[in-house]
């Protein structure tokens, strides 16, 4: 098996570009690999970060498919998924997170988790507390994500209770920031159109192509249970799903939904997508907080701008995250063109790379057999 080193001289060799933060990258996951190997005890994990499609996932799978000890690689999604149902197992122990930590080190000598992104201030202060315990068990972590560790659910709120994680993040892993200045996901390539504006009738004549190359005879309207929820179609088949974006991302689904979603269907067809960049409804003011049992005076503080559209924005934001991950193309009929889908809001940042792994989709290299 190829060293992390030697696997990215071999694809500078089969054409790929070079890059001097990639080169930096796989220097110190090349360190960690020889440490791993080696049999040392106190080993750096790795932290890569940058801005989308500067190669990160590649530079991690490439440094996971090489290891020759015990690993798990997870996209984030996944683990917290994994994790919440972990807790949920442990109700009534004393400790569930110790044990959780405990478990996997006894499993795994490194994790590797891409795309690791927090939103939700319940997932921080697990997250706070997991990832020291991970830290002590000895466990290596290698992450992928698009923010330094400093910037870990910036402006979320009761942001204090993730201090502790970032700073042992920063004590245990190598942080390396990866932007060459070149999104690699747009090199050229076949393009293979999967995004139109305002016609309606194309994802008809969509659907029935794939069907027609499924061999695909089995075509219902009735609805999906996804989640223990009802999700209304427009058609589907075994392979191919067919469904409006008010029926997937403005319902009460979540990730693991989407999860569950690409377990089954191959192909995913979404329309009727609208402009999402709605108007704001108000620049949310927290005024006082109430800390455990005491009423503190916490000032103002003004939150990111909402809009009434977000809670669907961040829905189709993590649809397409699982279907990048997994490999299933989305074919998207929509309003407006790709590059004002979500132009200004609170979910700006994260939406960057939704809008990088949409237009990848839009490359014949990006395909699924049916």
């Amino acid at each position: 098996m190829l060293s992390p080193a030697a696997a990215y001289q071999q694809a500078l060799s089969k054409g790929f570009k070079e890059d001097t933060a990639q080169r930096r990258a796989i220097e110190s996951i090349e360190r960690c690999y020889q440490a791993l190997h080696s049999e040392q005890t106190a080993i750096q994990g790795v932290y890569l970060w940058g801005p989308v499609g500067r190669g990160k996932t590649w530079l991690m799978d490439s440094f996971y498919q090489s290891l020759q000890v015990p690993a798990k690689r997870m996209h984030f999604h996944h683990f917290m998924r994994w994790m919440h149902r972990r807790l949920f197992q442990l109700t009534g122990q004393a400790d569930p997170l110790i044990q959780i930590a405990q478990e996997l080190a006894a499993e795994v000598r490194v994790l590797c988790f891409d795309e690791l992104y927090i939103n939700d201030i319940g997932d921080a202060m697990l997250l706070s507390r997991l990832f020291q315990q991970l830290f002590a068990e000895g466990l290596v972590l290698v992450a992928t994500s698009n923010q330094p560790p400093s910037d870990l659910y910036a402006d979320g709120f009761n942001r204090q209770q993730l201090f502790p994680a970032i700073a042992a993040i920063e004590q245990h892993m190598d942080i390396i920031s990866v932007d060459g200045g070149v999104d690699h996901r747009l090199h050229p390539g076949a393009e293979e159109q999967r995004y139109w504006v305002n016609n309606p009738k194309i994802l008809a004549k969509v659907f029935a192509d794939l069907n027609e190359k499924s061999h695909s005879k089995q075509i219902l309207s009735d609805p999906v249970l996804l989640g223990g929820r009802c999700l209304n179609v427009a058609l589907r088949s075994p392979k191919v799903l067919w469904c409006t974006y008010y029926e997937l991302c403005e319902q009460p689904f979540a990730a693991a939904d989407f999860i569950e979603l690409c377990d089954t269907f191959t192909h995913i067809l979404l329309g009727q997508v609208p402009k999402l960049t709605g108007s704001t409804l108000q620049k949310a003011i927290a005024r006082g907080t109430e800390d455990s049992a005491t009423m503190v005076v916490a000032g103002n503080r003004e939150l990111p701008a909402l809009s009434y559209q977000d809670d669907g924005v961040r829905r189709f934001i993590a649809l397409i995250d699982e279907c990048y991950d997994r490999g299933v193309p989305v074919y998207i009929e929509a309003a407006v063109p790709l590059d004002e889908l979500y132009q200004q809001g609170a979910l700006v940042f994260p939406f960057r790379r939704t809008l990088s792994r949409l237009e990848e989709m839009q490359l014949q290299r990006f395909t699924k057999k049916l």
